[in-house]
């Protein structure tokens, strides 16, 4: 499946947080985490891609009853843009190294 658009960085960490049931401030803390604070989305950043994540049906409210915020969750289709958007960015990176691998000089 083609995705529609090409997502940015920060709509693809988000996703990709989303894969798990999480609620907004554990998503801006493991962003900052796992990309050891190169990438830092801030609260209005983030609210404002939930939001446009939730009318593109890429996420929903996911009902936790144990937590007190408010936790979002993959749809499918969030799943499926998510998949394209991993298959292009292969497609970017092999064809980088492979271009970098064949301009070494030996």
């Amino acid at each position: 499946m083609k995705s529609l658009e090409q997502l940015t960085d920060s709509v693809f960490y988000i996703m990709a947080a989303f894969t798990e049931p999480r609620h907004g401030y554990a998503v801006m803390s493991l962003v900052e985490e796992i990309t050891n604070g190169e990438v830092n989305i801030g609260p209005a950043s983030l609210y404002t891609i939930i939001k446009k994540l939730i009318k593109q049906e890429y996420v929903e409210l996911f009902d936790d009853a144990n937590s007190r915020r408010k936790v979002y969750v993959l749809t499918e289709r969030g799943r499926e843009i998510l998949q394209a958007d991993i298959e292009r960015r292969k497609t970017m990176v092999q064809f980088a190294e492979d271009g970098l691998n064949k301009g070494r000089v030996q």
